[in-house]
């Protein structure tokens, strides 16, 4: 029977179990935050410094749901400066980012700015303080996910992310889960 767990990945944590660097071997891996079963696999991923929601399996099946385009993600972007309304509307629209090595031009999604009432986890390392210029905070709910998608959509429109968090991934919400924090799922992920 599959196994499934929903985790909230800290900063600094690589999104999967083996490290296949070669460079760099103190990295940090997904193992290290719960004895996870044989075969268990994240279900899409988060880059090192970002957080939040993050789903792991043993059902092969499932991570390809959850990584089709039927399926929700929805991030909070921090970003420095004060994101316009602007900025909002073209990212909802499509922007043009890199993408193995091409210009690729993302699927419209929905974008709004946010004043996040929301305890997100406890960073270790500080991102910056109100010396460094004003931030503010995006809502961006993506179907697709290229490598480092929502960095490049808000670096596109002038406002580069600061501190990237996953709080959804279709019903599953990251609901006050605090960093490293895992919950095993008895049977399916209700998504």
């Amino acid at each position: 029977m599959p196994k499934n767990f929903i985790i909230c990945k800290p900063d600094g944590y690589l999104s999967q179990f083996i490290n296949n660097q070669s460079k760099r071997n103190n990295k940090r891996l997904l193992g290290e935050l719960f004895d996870f079963p044989e075969g268990a696999m994240a279900i899409g991923r988060l880059d090192e410094p970002s957080e939040g929601l993050l789903l792991i399996t043993t059902d092969g099946k499932v991570s390809e749901h959850v990584r089709s385009t039927k399926v929700e993600k929805e991030y909070y972007a921090q970003v420095d400066g004060i994101i316009t309304s602007e900025a909002i509307e073209i990212l909802k629209n499509g922007v043009s980012i890199g993408f193995d090595g091409t210009t690729y031009i993302t699927k419209k999604c929905k974008a709004k700015i946010v004043n996040p009432s929301i305890d997100f986890p406890i960073r270790k390392k500080k991102i910056r303080d109100e010396r460094h210029g004003p931030t503010s905070w995006v809502a961006i709910t993506l179907t697709e996910g290229k490598f480092r998608q929502v960095r490049k959509m808000t670096a596109a429109v002038g406002f580069p992310t600061l501190r990237l968090i996953r709080v959804r991934i279709g019903a599953i919400q990251l609901n006050g889960l605090q960093a490293g924090e895992v919950i095993p799922v008895n049977g399916n992920f209700c998504l």
